[in-house]
Parts: C-alpha cells; structure tokens; sequence
C-alpha cells in the first residue's frame, strides 16, 4: 500500500508540472502577453529616448530653426459682445514639429499620456490680445499627443478664449467686422517659424458656424512677422469677416421708428382748433422717439461714442416728429393773428407823426419862464411829463415799424400750412430714407 501511495503522488506531481508548462508556453503564445510585451518595449524605448533629453533646449539647437505646423478647428463662437469688443470662441489647436531626438526604430505611431508631455520640449505659442483663457479638463485634460518614428511630434488641446477685437461701428447694425486670430511664440524666427499645415484648408469648422447675430462671409490665412525690440517674431494670423444679421434691428428698432414718424403726420389731418388732439399726438410722438433712442443704446458700452447708422436713422426720425409739432405751432399761431379784432390791431399800430412830435417839444420847451420853476403857463403841464408821453410815442412807431416786418412773414392763409405739410413731410422722409439705405448698404 505504501508503494502504491508513493506511485500515485509522483503521477500527481508529474501531472501538475505538465500543467504549468503547457499554461506558460500558451500565454507566450496568446494576445494578453503579445500586448504586455509590446507596452513594456514601448516604454522601455520612450525611457531610452528620454534619457538625456533636455526638454530645455529646442529642437536642432544652434542650428535651423524648428518649423512648427499649425491648424484649428473652430468649434463654436458662443459670444460677439460690442459693448465689451471682443468675441469668446472654442477652438481645437493642433501642432506639428519634428524632433530628430524622439527619432525610434519602427514605422509605428503612439500615443502618449497627456502628463508625459512635461518631460519633453514643447513650442511656447500663445494668442496675442488675449483677455482670458483656459484649457478643458473634463474629465481629463483634453490633450493629444501622437508620435511618430520619424521624430514628428503632435500635440492637439481644447481651448475656450476671450480674445479683444477693434470693431468698426459706423455702420451698426448693417456693418461687417473682420475679427482676427494671432498665434505667436517666445522664440524669434531664428529658432522657430510658424506654418500653415495647408494653408487655408488648415481651419475647419467656419462652414458650420450658426451665430445669433453674424453670418461668416469668408475666412482667409496669412503668415506674418511682428517686428519688437528683441528681434523678429514669428506670427500666424486667421481673419474672418462677419455680416450682422440687422433683420432683428428692423422689426425691433427701424419700423416703429417710422410708424411714429407716420403718426405724427396724422396730425396734418386735425383741425387747427383741436389743440388738445393735435399736441397729444405731437407730444405722444416725441416721447416715445425718445425712449427708442435711449433703448438702442443700452446694449452698447457708453464709451462708443462714435455715430452709429442705427443713431442716425432715429435722427432723422426725431426730426421730423419735432418738425411736424413745430409746424402745428406755426400754423396755430398764424391763424390766431389772423382773427384777431380789427380795433384792437389798430390801437397798438397807430402811426405818429414823429416830426410833429419835435416840433411840440421845442415849442413847448420856448415858453418856460425861467430854469428853476420849468412849467407852462397856459396849461400847467410838467416838462416831464410831456418827455414821457414823447417816449411813449416814439416807442408806439417803433413798434409799428416791426409789426410791419413781421406782416411780411405773415401767413396769410394757415389752413395751407396743413394742405402743403402733408405732401412736403413724406415726400422728404422717402428722399431721406432712398439716400440713407443706400450709402449704408453699398458704399
């Protein structure tokens, strides 16, 4: 019995070391291992790349300068506000550079955690006019990086920036703004030159742009330099031009506009005795003119003080509501001297004869009796007396001289300041506003 126990526990043991053989040599054999292999060389390469590296000193140090490749992919241009000028966008900036010391063995690409991105040297490009920006982070930072065995690098991350654009405002809201994208870098172009990838093909995404208040006209790359103190630097530059959307602005601003402006007209139509009716609707008109004008410009910063196409407009609106309440005035006025009571016309435009007024007065002034006691015998009338009354006379044909200049102007029949004001105010309004959306438009 002791010999066959002894047996069976050999067999065991041989069986259980066949096992194991055969489970190594399969996993040798089989994917999970391929792939551990494949990691495990990779990183042992990528420690033998880094070994010496200093990420430091740039690419071809001493030597050319590095081309660094550059495109974007616009992802969304969430706000354009004028007040602030500047517009918030989401772009995706991707770049590429080689580095003759990642240069590895294969005809493989990897792709690298974010984090190694530390340990290497990469270009210092920033956007210039920047007021505020920051990288995606969710739920990892939103960063690509891919490398080649040839040495070229790939580094692609998500930005959302605030970048200051000097809008032209004249024309708001028919105006066209060209807002613009710089791309720079701390090095000069001695040690660095930025790219196109393919020139205007290197932006994706302006077709698809759906924007509340611009439409994108047309999108265009340059290569420039900005020239400073420290030398030449290196500059990408991406322009787009925006066409506003200015339907808005005619619902909410231009038509009732110029319904008020019709309203006023609507007085022409009252008789010159309504005053109550006609300065309602004068008064009416103004106020509510006014309080467009006030609402059209709280939407922009009080610091744009230039004249704007949208400012001009209620202008002329302004104008001729104004004009047509003053035109009542005028009307009203020449009626109600028109019907004034004859008697009363003619006792404050008596004429005097001013020389007969002279002639009273030195002959008066012959018979004092001496300088102390100055007063006419016949009458007893005082000598001041009769200066006062001469003032008054020369004062009454002054008066008559001016009522006859001021009967020249006279409107000698006010109902036809109605009947001509009807036709003169609009016909002048279309001659204003065919000249007015015709420069705004096309010059």
């Amino acid at each position: 019995m002791l010999v066959i126990s002894i047996i069976y526990l050999v067999l065991i043991t041989i069986l259980y070391c066949l096992f194991v053989c055969l489970s190594t040599n399969w996993n040798s054999l089989g994917h999970g291992s391929s792939l551990h292999g494949r990691d495990t060389m990779f990183v042992t390469g990528f420690e033998n790349l880094t070994m010496g590296y200093n990420k430091y000193l740039r690419p071809y140090f001493g030597g050319e300068p590095v081309q660094i490749a550059m495109s974007l992919d616009i992802a969304s241009i969430s706000s354009i506000p004028e007040s602030d000028m500047d517009y918030t966008a989401t772009i995706s900036l991707r770049q590429r550079w080689t580095d003759p010391r990642l240069v590895f063995h294969g005809n493989k690409s990897f792709t690298l955690d974010a984090r190694l991105v530390d340990l290497l040297w990469v270009p210092d490009t920033y956007i210039v006019e920047l007021k505020r920006s920051f990288l995606h982070d969710v739920t990892v930072g939103n960063c690509l990086v891919r490398l080649f065995s040839n040495g070229t690098f790939f580094l692609s991350y998500i930005i959302t920036t605030t970048v200051a654009c000097n809008m032209d405002l004249s024309k708001y809201p028919m105006d066209t703004q060209t807002l613009s994208v710089f791309s720079s870098g701390g090095y000069d172009e001695n040690d660095v030159t930025f790219t196109w990838l393919w020139g205007n093909s290197s932006v994706h995404g302006m077709e698809k742009l759906r924007l509340s208040q611009y439409t994108v006209e047309r999108y265009h790359t340059l290569v420039s330099r900005s020239q400073q103190e420290t030398g030449s630097y290196p500059r990408l530059i991406l322009q787009f031009e925006l066409r506003r959307n200015f339907l808005y602005f005619i619902l909410e601003t231009y038509v009732p506009s110029t319904l008020l402006v019709m309203l006023s007209w609507v007085s022409f139509w009252i008789t010159l005795d309504s005053v109550p009716a006609r300065t309602c609707i004068g008064v009416t008109a103004v106020l509510s003119m006014t309080t467009l004008m006030i609402g059209s410009r709280s939407s922009l910063s009080k610091t744009n003080c230039f004249i704007k196409a949208i400012d001009v407009y209620l202008g002329i609106c302004f104008s001729f509501i104004f004009g047509a309440l003053v035109e009542y005035a005028v009307a009203h006025y020449s009626s109600s001297q028109k019907h004034r009571p004859a008697n009363e016309l003619t006792e404050e435009i008596e004429e005097v004869n001013i020389t007969n007024i002279l002639k009273n007065f030195i002959t008066s002034y012959k018979q004092k009796v001496n300088f102390t006691s100055i007063e006419i015998s016949s009458n007893n009338v005082n000598c001041s007396d009769l200066t006062m009354k001469s003032h008054e006379k020369i004062k009454c044909v002054l008066r008559n001289k001016m009522h006859r200049i001021i009967g020249y102007f006279t409107i000698q029949n006010p109902g036809n300041v109605d009947h001509y004001s009807k036709l003169l105010f609009s016909l002048f309004f279309m001659v204003v506003n065919v000249f007015y959306w015709a420069y705004y438009l096309y010059f």
